[in-house]
C-alpha cells in the first residue's frame, strides 16, 4: 500500500498559555481559571493534527534559543511531525496568552522568532521535502512586514515544484490591518483559501457566506467559509457545497478549532475526497478539538 502524500505546512510554531475562565473576566479583580501552558500556533497546530491522521507532513517554522523552543519541537516530533525549524540566537520562542470563555477566545500575542522565519530557509524546506505534493500557509507570516517576504517565498517555491498550495486566512484584525486587496493580491491563485466568518467579511464585505465565497473564489480556485456550530461553505469555479455539522458537542476550548478543521480538510481534499466529504471530516476534527482544552490532539 502506498505511503500517502506529504503535506508541508509553514508559519507559526507559539507557546499557549491557555487560560479557560470560569464566567466573563472580572478586569482589574482576579477571574478563576484552568490554566495551561503547552504548544500552539496556527501552523504548528494544523501539522500536529495532519500527523494524528496518519499523514506525512513538515512543519517549516522559526523558534528562539531558549528552553521553549527544545520543548516545542520536541512534543511535535513526538507527534510524528517532521519539523524544519530554524533556531535564531537572541530571540525569544512565540508566546500567546489565550483567555478563552466557551466559543469565545480572546489572544494577546507576542510572535518572537516567528518574525525571522526567512526566505532562504523556506525555500531550502519545500526544496527537501521531495516526497511533498502540497504546500499550506499559515497567513501570519504574510500579516508581518519582517516575515511576508517568506510566506511569499513558500507560494512560491510550491508553485515552482508543482505542489497544490492552500493559506488560512489566520486573524480578522491583522487582516483589516494590512487590508483586503494586499492581501489577495499575495495570495492570488492558490487552489484553496480558508476563512472563518470574520475574516470573510473583511476580505469579502457583508454578505452571505455563499456570497463571500463566491467573491473569494476570483483570487483563489476554491474557497471554505467556515462558520462553527453552522457548518461550513465551499465554492469552487464550478459548484457551491454547504455542510451542516455532523454532532454536537459541549464546548470545553474553541483553541485550535479552526487548526484542527484545516487539517481535517487539507488530508481528505489531498487524497481527493470530493467536497462534501472533505467539509464532513474537517467538522469532526473540529468538534473533536473543542471538546477538550487545548490545541493539539490528545497522545
Amino acid at each position: 500500500m502506498s505511503r500517502p502524500p506529504r503535506i508541508v505546512v509553514v508559519g507559526d510554531l507559539i507557546t499557549d498559555v491557555v487560560a479557560v475562565l470560569a464566567g466573563p473576566l472580572a478586569t482589574g479583580s482576579d477571574t478563576p481559571a484552568t490554566i495551561q501552558v503547552r504548544g500552539g500556533g496556527q501552523a504548528a497546530n494544523t501539522a500536529a493534527w495532519i500527523a494524528a491522521q496518519g499523514q506525512p507532513v513538515t512543519l517549516v517554522g522559526a523558534v528562539g534559543d531558549d528552553g521553549a523552543a527544545g520543548d516545542r519541537v520536541t512534543e511535535l516530533e513526538r507527534a510524528g511531525v517532521r519539523c524544519a525549524v530554524e533556531r535564531h540566537p537572541g530571540a525569544t520562542t512565540g508566546t500567546v496568552i489565550v483567555l478563552a470563555t466557551g466559543a469565545e477566545r480572546t489572544m494577546v500575542t507576542e510572535r518572537g522568532a516567528n518574525l525571522r522565519l526567512t526566505a532562504a530557509h523556506v525555500e531550502r524546506a519545500v526544496a527537501a521535502a521531495s516526497d511533498a505534493t502540497h504546500l499550506h500557509l499559515s497567513a501570519y507570516p504574510l500579516l508581518d512586514a519582517a516575515s511576508r517576504p517568506a510566506g511569499l517565498a513558500a507560494l512560491a517555491a510550491a508553485r515552482e515544484r508543482g505542489l497544490t498550495t492552500s493559506v488560512d486566512a489566520a486573524s480578522a484584525a491583522p487582516l483589516r490591518r494590512v487590508g483586503a486587496a494586499a492581501f489577495l493580491s499575495w495570495v492570488r491563485d492558490v487552489d484553496l483559501l480558508l476563512v472563518n466568518a470574520d475574516e470573510a467579511g473583511v476580505l469579502a464585505g457583508g454578505l452571505d457566506p455563499a456570497a463571500q465565497a463566491r467573491a473569494l473564489s476570483v483570487t483563489a480556485r476554491a474557497v471554505v467559509v467556515k462558520r462553527g456550530e453552522a457548518g461550513a461553505v465551499w465554492v469552487d469555479r464550478n459548484a457551491t457545497v454547504g455542510v451542516a455539522p455532523q454532532r454536537r458537542v459541549a464546548v470545553v476550548d474553541v483553541t485550535g478549532a479552526g487548526d484542527a478543521f484545516a487539517a481535517g480538510l487539507l488530508t481528505a481534499w489531498v487524497g481527493r475526497a470530493e467536497p462534501r466529504a472533505a467539509l464532513r471530516r474537517a467538522g469532526d476534527l473540529g468538534a473533536l478539538a473543542v471538546s477538550t482544552v487545548g490545541a493539539r490532539p490528545a497522545p
